[in-house]
């Protein structure tokens, strides 16, 4: 009998989807270059709107724990929009329902992501802001399990993880089924004085051309 099993509650570890799917991190260190080189400029209204961004969010946290829908509302969401993922020719589901199955096992792996952009190779997993940046940690199996699911793994598949405050971006590429490869980013976080949504912002951008680029 063919079993389904729920992403968020099964694969909580990198091992897990080493052993299942034979996922593992990159060895060399041009893998993952898209978020530091070559980034965009944001232009002074882009600026402008990330100062906002982060002037709003430490309002709202001083206010209390946000929960999923207030980052997604005040911190994601402006973000996309000004990195362009909105319009054509980027594709946006939110909270859309993956999955994918195990080879040679009767195993479906199901899950409904925060939100999916960029034809299916942008992937963006939200945690609640009480969560801690080293929680950002325990959500990446989640998110790149989310990305397993996208047909187009032999093009790159991007994904972000954020509670709000701090952001960490993945890179996952399969040359086969047996190559299964991922990177991670710095993490960038709001407390510094210097407004790191900046990085944010053209990360996300340039993630937008290389995809378009195809």
């Amino acid at each position: 009998m063919a079993q389904t099993i729920a992403i968020e509650r099964n694969l909580k570890t990198l091992g897990q989807l080493q052993t299942e799917f034979g996922l593992k991190r990159a060895e060399t260190e041009d893998f993952f270059q898209e978020w530091q080189t070559e980034l965009p400029e944001n232009s002074a209204i882009d600026q402008s709107l990330l100062d906002e961004i982060k002037q709003q969010y430490f309002y709202q946290l001083s206010q209390g724990q946000l929960g999923e829908e207030t980052i997604k509302l005040i911190v994601l969401s402006p973000l996309l929009k000004a990195a362009g993922f909105y319009d054509p020719p980027f594709q946006f589901k939110a909270e859309a329902t993956v999955e994918f199955s195990v080879v040679g096992e009767d195993k479906t792996y199901r899950g409904r992501v925060d939100a999916l952009v960029l034809q299916e190779q942008f992937w963006v997993v939200v945690i609640e802001s009480k969560e801690t940046s080293f929680s950002l940690e325990l959500a990446l199996p989640q998110a790149l399990a989310y990305m397993l699911a996208s047909p187009k793994l032999k093009k790159p598949v991007y994904g972000m993880v954020t509670n709000g405050g701090n952001f960490i971006f993945l890179k996952l590429q399969s040359s086969e089924e047996s190559k299964r490869h991922y990177e991670l980013s710095d993490i960038f976080s709001l407390l510094p004085r210097r407004n790191q949504l900046y990085e944010v912002l053209a990360i996300l951008k340039k993630f937008g051309e290389e995809v378009t680029r195809d």
